[in-house]
Protein backbone atom coordinates (compact mmCIF):
# COMPACT_ATOMS: atom_id res chain seq x y z
CA UNK A 1 0.00 0.00 0.00
CA UNK A 2 1.05 3.60 -0.58
CA UNK A 3 0.78 4.35 3.13
CA UNK A 4 0.11 2.24 6.19
CA UNK A 5 -3.07 2.64 8.19
CA UNK A 6 -3.17 1.26 11.72
CA UNK A 7 -6.74 0.52 12.85
CA UNK A 8 -7.76 0.35 16.49
CA UNK A 9 -11.17 -0.50 17.95
CA UNK A 10 -12.75 -1.73 14.73
CA UNK A 11 -14.89 -4.08 16.82
CA UNK A 12 -16.90 -1.04 17.95
CA UNK A 13 -18.30 -0.53 14.44
CA UNK A 14 -21.47 -2.66 14.10
CA UNK A 15 -21.25 -5.39 11.47
CA UNK A 16 -24.87 -4.79 10.50
CA UNK A 17 -27.61 -2.29 11.16
CA UNK A 18 -27.64 1.48 11.05
CA UNK A 19 -25.14 3.70 12.85
CA UNK A 20 -23.38 7.02 12.46
CA UNK A 21 -19.59 7.09 12.36
CA UNK A 22 -18.46 10.58 13.44
CA UNK A 23 -14.98 11.96 13.92
CA UNK A 24 -12.39 14.65 13.34
CA UNK A 25 -11.49 15.97 9.91
CA UNK A 26 -7.88 16.82 9.04
CA UNK A 27 -7.42 16.09 5.34
CA UNK A 28 -9.20 15.55 2.04
CA UNK A 29 -8.27 11.87 2.19
CA UNK A 30 -10.05 11.23 5.51
CA UNK A 31 -13.26 10.04 3.85
CA UNK A 32 -11.41 7.59 1.61
CA UNK A 33 -9.23 6.22 4.41
CA UNK A 34 -12.30 5.69 6.61
CA UNK A 35 -14.30 3.97 3.89
CA UNK A 36 -11.43 1.69 2.85
CA UNK A 37 -10.81 0.58 6.45
CA UNK A 38 -14.37 -0.54 7.16
CA UNK A 39 -15.62 -4.04 6.31
CA UNK A 40 -19.00 -2.72 5.12
CA UNK A 41 -20.18 0.12 2.85
CA UNK A 42 -20.01 3.63 4.28
CA UNK A 43 -22.04 6.52 2.91
CA UNK A 44 -21.54 10.28 3.13
CA UNK A 45 -23.72 13.24 2.28
CA UNK A 46 -22.60 15.74 -0.37
CA UNK A 47 -24.12 18.70 -2.14
CA UNK A 48 -25.83 17.83 -5.41
CA UNK A 49 -23.54 20.25 -7.28
CA UNK A 50 -20.88 17.53 -7.31
CA UNK A 51 -23.02 15.48 -9.72
CA UNK A 52 -23.32 18.37 -12.18
CA UNK A 53 -19.62 18.25 -13.01
CA UNK A 54 -18.08 15.37 -14.95
CA UNK A 55 -14.80 16.12 -13.18
CA UNK A 56 -16.16 15.38 -9.70
CA UNK A 57 -19.09 13.03 -10.42
CA UNK A 58 -16.96 9.88 -10.68
CA UNK A 59 -14.97 10.76 -7.57
CA UNK A 60 -17.89 11.35 -5.20
CA UNK A 61 -19.91 8.45 -6.57
CA UNK A 62 -16.99 6.08 -6.04
CA UNK A 63 -16.55 7.37 -2.49
CA UNK A 64 -20.13 6.53 -1.50
CA UNK A 65 -21.34 10.12 -1.43
CA UNK A 66 -25.12 10.56 -1.63
CA UNK A 67 -26.36 13.82 -3.21
CA UNK A 68 -28.32 16.26 -1.08
CA UNK A 69 -30.75 18.51 -2.93
CA UNK A 70 -31.35 21.76 -1.10
CA UNK A 71 -35.00 22.63 -0.60
CA UNK A 72 -35.42 26.36 -0.60
CA UNK A 73 -31.69 26.77 -0.03
CA UNK A 74 -31.81 25.11 3.41
CA UNK A 75 -28.97 22.65 3.07
CA UNK A 76 -29.02 21.80 6.80
CA UNK A 77 -32.56 20.44 6.84
CA UNK A 78 -32.09 18.75 3.48
CA UNK A 79 -29.03 16.95 4.78
CA UNK A 80 -30.81 15.96 7.96
CA UNK A 81 -33.65 14.32 6.04
CA UNK A 82 -31.26 12.59 3.62
CA UNK A 83 -29.18 11.25 6.49
CA UNK A 84 -32.19 9.92 8.38
CA UNK A 85 -33.43 8.16 5.23
CA UNK A 86 -30.08 6.39 4.84
CA UNK A 87 -30.11 5.33 8.48
CA UNK A 88 -33.68 4.07 8.25
CA UNK A 89 -32.46 1.75 5.47
CA UNK A 90 -29.90 0.26 7.86
CA UNK A 91 -26.85 1.97 6.36
CA UNK A 92 -23.64 3.27 7.92
CA UNK A 93 -23.32 7.06 7.65
CA UNK A 94 -20.03 8.94 7.96
CA UNK A 95 -20.02 12.57 9.06
CA UNK A 96 -17.70 15.22 10.52
CA UNK A 97 -19.30 17.18 13.37
CA UNK A 98 -16.88 20.10 12.91
CA UNK A 99 -18.54 20.76 9.54
CA UNK A 100 -15.23 21.39 7.75
CA UNK A 101 -11.57 20.42 7.86
CA UNK A 102 -9.60 21.75 10.81
CA UNK A 103 -7.67 24.86 9.77
CA UNK A 104 -4.74 24.18 12.12
CA UNK A 105 -4.86 20.57 13.33
CA UNK A 106 -6.89 21.31 16.47
CA UNK A 107 -10.37 19.91 17.19
CA UNK A 108 -13.16 22.47 16.98
CA UNK A 109 -16.67 22.74 18.39
CA UNK A 110 -19.09 20.22 16.93
CA UNK A 111 -22.32 21.05 15.17
CA UNK A 112 -25.36 19.12 16.29
CA UNK A 113 -26.22 17.45 12.96
CA UNK A 114 -24.94 13.95 13.85
CA UNK A 115 -26.81 13.97 17.17
CA UNK A 116 -30.02 15.20 15.53
CA UNK A 117 -29.82 12.42 12.94
CA UNK A 118 -29.05 9.76 15.54
CA UNK A 119 -32.00 10.79 17.71
CA UNK A 120 -34.41 10.98 14.78
CA UNK A 121 -33.39 7.57 13.45
CA UNK A 122 -32.81 5.94 16.85
CA UNK A 123 -29.25 4.80 16.10
CA UNK A 124 -25.91 4.94 17.99
CA UNK A 125 -22.94 7.13 17.11
CA UNK A 126 -19.51 5.51 16.84
CA UNK A 127 -16.84 8.16 17.50
CA UNK A 128 -13.49 7.97 15.74
CA UNK A 129 -10.21 9.82 15.70
CA UNK A 130 -7.90 9.94 12.70
CA UNK A 131 -4.23 10.81 13.21
CA UNK A 132 -1.61 11.57 10.58
CA UNK A 133 -3.83 12.13 7.53
CA UNK A 134 -2.85 15.82 7.53
CA UNK A 135 0.78 14.72 7.22
CA UNK A 136 -0.01 12.25 4.44
CA UNK A 137 -1.89 14.96 2.56
CA UNK A 138 -1.71 18.50 3.95
CA UNK A 139 -4.38 20.95 2.84
CA UNK A 140 -1.90 22.84 0.66
CA UNK A 141 -0.77 19.71 -1.23
CA UNK A 142 -2.29 17.73 -4.08
CA UNK A 143 0.01 14.72 -3.79
CA UNK A 144 -0.28 12.08 -1.07
CA UNK A 145 2.88 11.46 0.95
CA UNK A 146 4.03 8.12 2.31
CA UNK A 147 3.11 8.67 5.96
CA UNK A 148 1.54 6.45 8.62
CA UNK A 149 -2.07 7.03 9.59
CA UNK A 150 -3.86 5.80 12.70
CA UNK A 151 -7.63 5.35 12.80
CA UNK A 152 -9.18 4.79 16.23
CA UNK A 153 -12.81 3.87 16.89
CA UNK A 154 -14.44 4.31 20.29
CA UNK A 155 -17.37 2.62 21.97
CA UNK A 156 -20.77 3.47 20.44
CA UNK A 157 -22.61 6.31 22.15
CA UNK A 158 -26.20 5.41 23.00
CA UNK A 159 -28.39 8.51 22.91
CA UNK A 160 -31.70 6.76 23.55
CA UNK A 161 -31.98 8.44 26.95
CA UNK A 162 -32.45 11.74 25.12
CA UNK A 163 -35.15 10.56 22.71
CA UNK A 164 -38.08 12.26 24.46
CA UNK A 165 -36.14 15.55 24.48
CA UNK A 166 -34.61 15.26 21.02
CA UNK A 167 -35.70 18.77 19.99
CA UNK A 168 -34.40 20.46 23.15
CA UNK A 169 -31.46 22.71 22.13
CA UNK A 170 -29.74 22.16 25.48
CA UNK A 171 -29.95 18.39 25.07
CA UNK A 172 -28.60 18.58 21.53
CA UNK A 173 -25.67 20.71 22.65
CA UNK A 174 -24.92 18.51 25.68
CA UNK A 175 -24.95 15.31 23.60
CA UNK A 176 -22.79 16.93 20.92
CA UNK A 177 -20.24 18.06 23.51
CA UNK A 178 -20.19 14.48 24.83
CA UNK A 179 -19.43 13.23 21.31
CA UNK A 180 -16.68 15.80 20.77
CA UNK A 181 -15.06 14.85 24.09
CA UNK A 182 -14.83 11.23 22.95
CA UNK A 183 -13.38 12.30 19.59
CA UNK A 184 -10.81 14.44 21.41
CA UNK A 185 -9.69 11.46 23.49
CA UNK A 186 -9.38 9.27 20.40
CA UNK A 187 -7.54 11.83 18.25
CA UNK A 188 -5.38 13.37 20.96
CA UNK A 189 -6.10 16.84 19.59
CA UNK A 190 -6.29 20.09 21.50
CA UNK A 191 -9.93 21.17 21.75
CA UNK A 192 -11.11 24.68 20.82
CA UNK A 193 -14.60 25.76 21.88
CA UNK A 194 -15.24 27.65 18.67
CA UNK A 195 -16.58 26.71 15.23
CA UNK A 196 -13.87 25.95 12.67
CA UNK A 197 -15.89 27.71 9.98
CA UNK A 198 -15.75 30.93 11.99
CA UNK A 199 -12.00 30.67 12.34
CA UNK A 200 -11.63 30.14 8.59
CA UNK A 201 -13.90 33.03 7.64
CA UNK A 202 -12.93 35.34 10.48
CA UNK A 203 -16.59 36.21 10.98
CA UNK A 204 -19.71 34.84 12.64
CA UNK A 205 -22.40 33.53 10.30
CA UNK A 206 -25.71 34.45 11.92
CA UNK A 207 -27.51 31.68 10.04
CA UNK A 208 -25.51 29.22 12.16
CA UNK A 209 -26.20 31.05 15.41
CA UNK A 210 -29.98 31.37 15.06
CA UNK A 211 -32.56 28.63 14.96
CA UNK A 212 -35.47 28.48 12.57
CA UNK A 213 -37.55 30.43 15.08
CA UNK A 214 -34.97 33.22 15.23
CA UNK A 215 -33.89 32.43 18.77
CA UNK A 216 -30.46 31.39 19.96
CA UNK A 217 -31.02 27.66 19.56
CA UNK A 218 -27.33 26.64 19.80
CA UNK A 219 -28.24 23.12 18.86
CA UNK A 220 -31.02 23.27 16.29
CA UNK A 221 -29.74 25.98 13.99
CA UNK A 222 -29.59 25.79 10.24
CA UNK A 223 -26.27 24.72 8.82
CA UNK A 224 -25.56 22.22 11.59
CA UNK A 225 -25.42 19.46 9.00
CA UNK A 226 -22.93 20.49 6.35
CA UNK A 227 -23.07 18.32 3.24
CA UNK A 228 -20.00 20.02 1.79
CA UNK A 229 -17.90 18.71 4.65
CA UNK A 230 -19.33 15.21 4.58
CA UNK A 231 -17.63 14.47 1.30
CA UNK A 232 -14.27 15.66 2.55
Amino acid sequence: PYFKVTIEGLEHVPERGAAIVAGNHLSFIDSFVLALCLPRPLFYLGKSDYWESARTRWLVAGAGVVPVYRDGGDKGEGSLRAGVRLLERGQLLGIYPEGTRSPDGRLYRGKTGPVRMALEAGVPIVPFGIIGSDVAMPQDRKVIRRAPITLRFGRPIDLSRYHDRRTDPLVLRSATDELMYEIMLLSGQEYVDEYASHVKSGAVDLSEELGADGQDADGSRRGDVDPDASAG
